[in-house]
């Protein structure tokens, strides 16, 4: 016979998977007694877990939605930031986890309390894909819930944005959709006094209660979320958010070094000490610009416009210093 902690995570698993068990299939199942299930439901119910009993010949067991949170499981905080890790899962496309991160969030919902539930059901997170350049900023889980469930509610949201004059009145925007992107929290949301659309770091957010009276959604530029925020941090009015000049160097940096410092681009490692970067741009020279500001050597992979490019800021540099009797730092 298994350990008692084996076998009661065992039973529980069962419970979880379907509605109800009879006492007889779960004994069969676990190979022990009809004793040893009562025993064992007994415990399990002990820990916090709602399992009520079903009429039968054999007798049956049905896990149902809790009062408490067992405490085997997870705390309120730690069941919202799983809850909102998994939703990530669900909804980034081609991870291979989506299908069982949905599974997860169904049987981590089916033993929360009701006031919990409810909270986490209007919590709507969308993952925009993109290499991590930085660490994560933290934002408060409160905050994140509230702001959620306001886009779920399509309630005007009230706020104080973190950095504006203590003076300034509250933002009034109607919320379209949290989403992730390169470590940070953001809410896409229509600004009612700016007359357009904003990107707001949730870190940044101090909600003001109540919320404001329902609105109806207006359309996301670009169709989704995704494309509007790609757009937005790319600088670029082009909803799909591709440069007009995009070229690839290798620089003598590591990939880890050149990353803390890439907001927009890729970053491959080549070797301990040298790194291929991908970026963009709206024009050459400033392609070519904005990759000398890595200072370090650049052997340019393409295309011939970038090289182009060097060699025009190159002439440009040494117009700039003829004359001027400049030397140079190492001297």
């Amino acid at each position: 016979m298994p350990k008692t902690s084996a076998r009661l995570l065992a039973l529980l698993s069962l419970l979880q998977t379907r509605r109800d068990w009879s006492g007889t299939v779960l004994a069969d199942r676990l190979d022990i007694s009809l004793r040893t299930v009562r025993r064992d439901v007994d415990r399990l119910r002990e820990l916090g877990y709602p399992i009520a009993a079903v009429k039968g010949p054999d007798g049956g067991y049905r896990l149902g939605a809790g009062t408490e949170l067992p405490p085997l499981l997870f705390d309120d905080e730690q069941a919202v930031a799983l809850t909102v890790a998994l939703q990530i899962a669900a909804t980034t496309p081609g991870n291979g986890l989506a299908e069982s991160a949905e599974r997860a969030l169904n049987t981590i919902r089916q033993v929360m309390p009701s006031r919990l539930r409810h909270r986490v059901n209007a919590l709507r997170v969308t993952a925009v894909e993109r290499p991590v350049t930085r660490p994560p900023t933290p934002v408060d889980g409160d905050v994140l819930l509230t702001i959620s469930a306001a886009v779920h509610a399509r309630e005007i949201l009230c706020f104080d944005y973190g950095g504006e004059a203590t003076d300034e009145p509250p933002r009034r925007v109607e919320p379209h959709h949290v989403i992730t992107w390169d470590g940070r929290w953001y809410l896409i949301a229509w600004d009612l006094d700016r007359d357009d659309w904003r990107t707001f770091r949730a870190d940044r957010i101090t909600p003001r209660t109540p919320n404001g009276p329902r609105f109806t959604p207006r359309v996301l530029p670009g169709g989704d979320a995704a494309a509007f925020v790609t757009g937005t941090f790319r600088g670029s009015g082009d909803a799909s958010g591709d440069w007009p000049c995009q070229g690839t160097v290798i620089l003598d940096l590591p990939a880890a070094t050149v990353a803390l410092y890439t907001r927009d681009g890729l970053v491959e490692e080549t070797s301990p000490h040298r790194c291929r970067l991908t970026l963009g741009s709206w024009s050459w020279p400033s392609l070519a610009a904005a990759i000398a500001r890595y200072d370090a050597d650049i052997e340019v992979i393409g295309p011939d416009e970038l090289t182009d490019a060097f060699e025009h800021l190159a002439r440009r540099f040494t117009r700039t210093t003829a004359g001027h009797g400049i030397t140079s730092p190492t001297s």
